[in-house]
């Protein structure tokens, strides 16, 4: 079986795409739990400081879904987006924000660490 090489050129960062936008959705509903929580922790005590926190995390999953779809025209660019809201989401919301963090670390060290194919480069 032979495998082309332009069939796989395209799908190169597909992985990290994935797993960036999935962790973005993840955050998404992180940052909206959060804001939930703070809402009733505001109405029961008067203030709440969860609610900034989860819009600081909602504003990171916005930096993470952009960083997965950006991931196929600047993958190094990308992956330090979803590495910084992957910190960014953990410090907002904590215990909250770790299962997003795990799809957003994995992306972003794929996109960073990874190497681009050179094809018709002489050696």
């Amino acid at each position: 079986m032979v495998i082309h090489y332009e069939r796989w050129k395209n799908m190169s960062r597909t992985t990290e795409m994935v797993l960036g936008i999935v962790g973005g959705l993840f955050g998404f509903g992180a940052a909206f739990f959060a804001l939930f929580v703070g809402a009733i922790d505001e109405s029961i005590n008067g203030s709440s400081e969860l609610s900034a926190l989860g819009t600081t995390a909602f504003i990171f999953s916005i930096l993470a879904v952009a960083g997965g779809i950006l991931v196929k025209f600047k993958p190094k660019l990308a992956g330090w987006l979803m590495l910084i809201s992957a910190v960014g989401l953990v410090i907002a919301i904590s215990l909250f924000g770790v299962i997003p963090a795990i799809f957003l670390i994995a992306a972003g060290l794929m996109g960073v660490i990874r190497k681009e194919d050179r094809v018709g480069q002489a050696a």
